[in-house]
């Protein structure tokens, strides 16, 4: 069979390998041609159906396993399949870290071009009801109930989900009795293709140490209908110390609106801390998911930091401030810089209850590569910079202002180990060798990794 040989709908058998960054199983066909099928574990001997075939790989559709192997496991959600959030609920979490150390090793030395030292992946302390906040999108089941639960991959078509086992199981409860109670009131799933029905959105966050519980209703129109008698049940029912509601009418796939949420009970955000540092957050607040692997996270980039009592700390794409508000009492000077303004406000607020004063601890409210270009060629010498980018990555404005600057030691932290091997090389060309890459779990049974990675200017060397 030559390169590129493989039909639509053709019939294989394959042993599964590895398992590739999103999750799916890697197998070669007969030819060596990659087949990439998810739901399988590596060891697995399976039946696979070719759905696609291009020159140089393939994807499959597993159709039965013939023979599972030692990393499968029977998965404990009843729709982990269809659901398609927990791609690695059918693997043994000690397979699940060994994959995920392998994602960052891949990228780093396939992408990066880097022989980089990657340690093994720091597991999570917990691999169930970890997460700290949820957005359900309503819909219809087909016996017309009100339901809610999540996308199916790739798709906008709600899969129900009674129990999902990321979230704690108040969250669920919640939920079902929120449904329960708005279907009683004739409230309907909005429907994107149409435009029609209400609910659209339950937000639920929780403080995992305070204890604190939000929850909003995302709508279609200005308000609930039973609106404060509802929400007073929820509240009492979950012990919620705030209930909001916010209206997104445009025609978007885009979760949250762009006006604020009005609290119809408590004060409109709840209060938690991170790594020591006291955290006020709403609904538009970014905060890591999981708060117990945050902090091993934090932990780890604060070691990688080694901070004098006598630095600056440049924090770039600081969200509300956390990282470098964890290390400030370990330098002289902390600036943070972020693009969305409600986190700044946020940050400085947060500076503010630590005792610590604009020149000890400031934020701009700036786009990160403008920010560090503008300081760049203002002469400022940070000892020290922080990054934690989107997925999307550092734009090269920003690493070229950190390059220029020239820093003794520049941590980053990131949720995509592929941009993160790309901004890498590129400060490896620019006077700076990648020293160490600690992945950290912050999402069992999904695919997503966090990494942190230390790199130190030749300068110091």
């Amino acid at each position: 069979m030559s390169a590129g040989a493989l039909r639509k709908n053709q019939l294989l058998t394959l042993r599964i390998e590895s398992l590739s960054s999103d999750g799916s199983g890697v197998g070669h066909a007969p030819d060596g041609l990659v087949v990439f099928v998810p739901g399988t574990a590596p060891g697995d001997s399976a039946e696979v159906r070719i759905v696609k075939a291009l020159p140089r790989y393939a994807f499959g559709r597993l159709e039965r396993v013939l023979a599972p192997g030692d990393a499968r496991i029977e998965p404990d959600c009843p729709v982990a399949g269809p659901c398609g959030g927990c791609e690695l609920r059918h693997i043994t979490y000690e397979a699940e870290c060994a994959a995920k150390t392998a994602f960052v090793r891949d990228a780093f030395a396939r992408l990066g071009g880097l022989e980089i030292p990657v340690a093994p992946v720091l597991p999570a302390p917990a691999q169930a009801r970890y997460r700290n906040k949820v957005q359900l999108p309503f819909g219809t089941a087909p016996d017309g109930t009100l339901t809610v639960g999540f996308y199916a991959a790739r798709s906008h078509r709600v899969v129900p989900c009674g129990d999902c086992r990321l979230q704690p199981e108040w969250m669920n409860a919640l939920a079902r009795r929120a449904c329960a109670l708005l279907q009683a009131a004739g409230a309907a799933a909005y429907d994107e293709t149409a435009h029609t029905g209400l609910l659209r959105h339950l937000y639920l966050r929780q403080g995992w140490h305070s204890g604190q519980r939000l929850a909003c209703f995302i709508v279609n129109g200005a308000r609930l209908p039973r609106e404060r008698e509802i929400c007073r049940t929820l509240a009492a029912e979950f012990e919620l110390t705030t209930v909001l509601v916010q209206k997104n009418t445009r025609r978007t796939n885009v979760i949250l609106g762009d006006a604020p949420p009005r609290a119809v009970l408590g004060p409109g955000c709840i209060e938690d801390t991170l790594a020591g540092v006291p955290l006020t957050m709403g609904v538009q607040a970014f905060y890591q998911v999981n708060t117990a692997a945050a902090e091993l996270l934090y932990a780890k980039a604060r070691d990688f930091a080694a901070l004098r009592p006598d630095d600056v700390l440049l924090d770039l794409y600081c969200g509300m401030g956390s990282i470098g508000l964890s290390m400030a009492d370990g330098c002289a000077r902390l600036l943070g810089v972020e693009v969305v303004p409600a986190a700044v406000e946020s940050a400085r607020a947060t500076a503010a209850r630590l005792g610590l004063a604009p020149e000890r601890a400031d934020f701009w409210c700036m786009d990160a590569g403008q920010a560090a270009a503008r300081l760049a060629a203002g002469g400022m010498r940070p000892d020290v910079v922080i990054v934690d980018p989107p997925r999307k990555g550092c734009d090269e404005q920003t690493l070229a202002a950190i390059a220029q600057m020239a820093p003794r030691t520049v941590v980053m932290v990131s949720c995509n180990a592929a941009t993160a091997a790309r901004d890498v090389a590129f400060l490896s060309a620019h006077g700076y060798r990648a020293d160490a890459v600690q992945p950290v779990d912050l999402f069992p049974r999904t695919r997503h990794v966090e990494t942190a990675i230390l790199m130190t200017h030749d300068s110091t060397q």
